[in-house]
């Protein structure tokens, strides 16, 4: 396969024709709908490069407002860890750490959970999707079941992301998540942010249409950098005060 531009452009390109027939995608967003109309916020984690797919559903211009992001660094900047933690090169494979995510987070009852991670198979991870379904929460992920699939679970129960989910999206990305092979081993080109952030998009877009077919106004965001954007933004995270962090 020729490495070049063109050729990784041929992969997204087939990529974003054939994930939006998903039928997955809109389990997922009556699952937002449910949520939304029983005055609950959806909480969004990712680890990694995850973490800005989390950012597509948390405080996005054209996004929606009853959102939260929650990270790994939670543990210092809400909780009393040292800030040496986050140097910790396993920190995403420790299981303890999602507890303490978890319970740092303004968490209420009709809250739903979207976990990020293209493997679905580290500790914390795991792990919090085991908290959150234990807490009665409906949980969403999105991930790669061709790498989940091909690697073994880094969680002490054996269980992976895909094992605990309510509704499963699936990125499409290969195992090791680039797409071009390289002469001598590897990959490059990888996938999975782009396809993970486009599922997000629909999702979000189909809950929107969602609640305009029932009637509802739906709490968008606007940009920021646009002269009304600020009143418009502040006005609907008020509704949510104390319920959304909109930090680094």
């Amino acid at each position: 396969m020729t490495i070049s531009r063109e050729r990784f452009a041929e992969q997204i390109a087939h990529l974003v024709q054939t994930i939006p027939g998903d039928p997955e995608i809109p389990r997922a967003a009556d699952l937002f709908t449910k949520a939304l109309t029983a005055g609950g916020v959806i909480q969004a984690f990712g680890s990694g490069h995850s973490e800005a797919v989390a950012m597509e559903i948390a405080g996005r211009a054209g996004g929606l407002v009853p959102t939260n992001r929650l990270a790994l660094r939670d543990i210092v900047r809400y909780g009393d860890a040292p800030a040496s933690e986050l140097d910790r090169y396993d920190l995403e494979r420790d299981p303890a750490i999602a507890r303490t995510i978890l319970d740092l987070a303004p968490v209420q009852p009709h809250d739903l959970f979207v976990i990020i991670s293209n493997s679905g198979v580290n500790g914390v991870v795991v792990e919090l999707a085991a908290l959150v379904k234990e807490r009665g929460h409906d949980l969403i992920a999105i991930t790669s079941r061709a790498h989940g699939e091909a690697v073994a679970s880094r969680h002490p129960s054996g269980r992976k992301l895909t094992d605990l989910a309510d509704v499963v999206l699936d990125n499409n990305a290969p195992y090791g998540d680039a797409v071009l092979p390289l002469p001598d081993g590897g990959a490059v080109g990888a996938v999975s942010t782009i396809t993970s952030a486009l599922l997000a998009q629909l999702v979000v877009t189909q809950t929107v249409r969602n609640l305009l077919e029932a009637g509802e106004v739906p709490p968008v965001y606007l940009s920021a950098n646009v002269p009304e954007g600020d009143a418009h933004n502040l006005r609907l995270e008020a509704l949510y005060a104390g319920r959304i962090r909109r930090g680094a």
